[in-house]
């Protein structure tokens, strides 16, 4: 069995939302930049990812939200869903196979053909509320994840977020379905500025000031999260993995270090390993300084692999 799958797919890098904009192909390229320099000695497996069958999109996404947003999608230029989010002719492409990822990832890893997986893909996702695109996110890939995992027999999963703004869409999609545990650190107050004070059994959520560090985040993180899933049992873990909390990120204000994304991967591999056999699946979200991003995901795949 391969240990880790790393999905990705050249389409995601067409999905443009303009010169400058921080949510640019340049990541995905930067990413793929760094995974090819380095060997792997056969421990991370390189797979495209498929598009998602639009059947997949129900508990998650209605079909009206859907069949609006191809209705919106532009043969030319780039048309604004809101203040934060755009459409050109390849993003809803894009957005699909971002989607179609963490479909497979999952199915892979449920199936042990790997102990765990990492979608390399863009769009994000865990902005994106049932019917709201925002926050530079289209489809919730992360919450169409853990609801293949559900449908294939799970009875308990966790959405684990440690992006550096909170996951709204996922928990305005779960939060009302005690099957998934919704843990999310975030900088607070902050963007966007919704479901960020939600009081759920199953919402697990890890308020960060602006400037806190290393220290700050492990002490607040490692017992709320290590309590929230003892108490949970999930069978499987999703990560919803923003790398934008770095103290280099543009966008933000948190201070943390290379070093806290190898720690809270091995942290979350571990609780991992405890209830749901090591069975992992992780997406890529935030993360707008490029050598960070780099950098960090390079220590999330080897904590992934370790």
């Amino acid at each position: 069995m391969n240990s880790t799958l790393f999905f990705s797919h050249p389409d995601c890098q067409l999905h443009d939302m303009g010169n400058f904009h921080p949510e640019s192909p340049d990541r995905l390229r930067m990413i793929d930049q760094m995974v090819k320099s380095k060997n792997w000695e056969g421990k991370l497996t390189f797979l495209e990812a498929p598009k998602i069958n639009t059947d997949n999109f129900n508990n998650v996404h209605p079909r009206h939200y859907v069949e609006a947003l191809l209705a919106q999608s532009p043969m030319e230029g780039v048309v604004n869903l809101g203040p934060d989010i755009s459409l050109n002719p390849f993003s809803i492409n894009a957005s699909f196979y971002a989607a179609g990822a963490a479909i497979q990832a999952t199915d892979e890893v449920i199936a042990k053909r790997a102990t765990n997986a990492f979608c390399a893909v863009r769009p994000p996702g865990h902005h994106a509320e049932s019917t709201t695109a925002m926050g530079f996110c289209i489809f919730n890939s992360v919450a169409l994840a853990a609801e293949r995992a559900l449908a294939a027999g799970m009875e308990r999963v966790a959405i684990l977020d440690f992006d550096v703004h909170h996951g709204n869409g996922t928990v305005e999609i779960f939060q009302d379905r005690p099957e998934v545990l919704v843990c999310s650190s975030f900088q607070y107050p902050f963007y966007p500025g919704r479901f960020d004070t939600v009081d759920r059994p199953n919402i697990c959520l890890t308020p960060l000031p602006s400037g806190s560090d290393s220290s700050v985040f492990r002490s607040a993180v490692e017992p709320q999260w290590r309590a929230a899933l003892q108490q949970h049992q999930p069978e499987m873990i999703f990560i919803s993995a923003g790398f934008d909390a770095h103290r280099d990120d543009p966008l933000a204000g948190l201070n943390l270090e290379d070093e806290d994304y190898l720690w809270i991967t091995q942290f979350i591999r571990d609780l991992a390993e405890e209830t749901a056999e090591g069975k992992i699946v992780s997406l890529l979200e935030g993360g707008y300084d490029l050598n960070a991003l780099a950098r960090c995901v390079k220590l999330h795949l080897e904590g992934l692999i370790a």
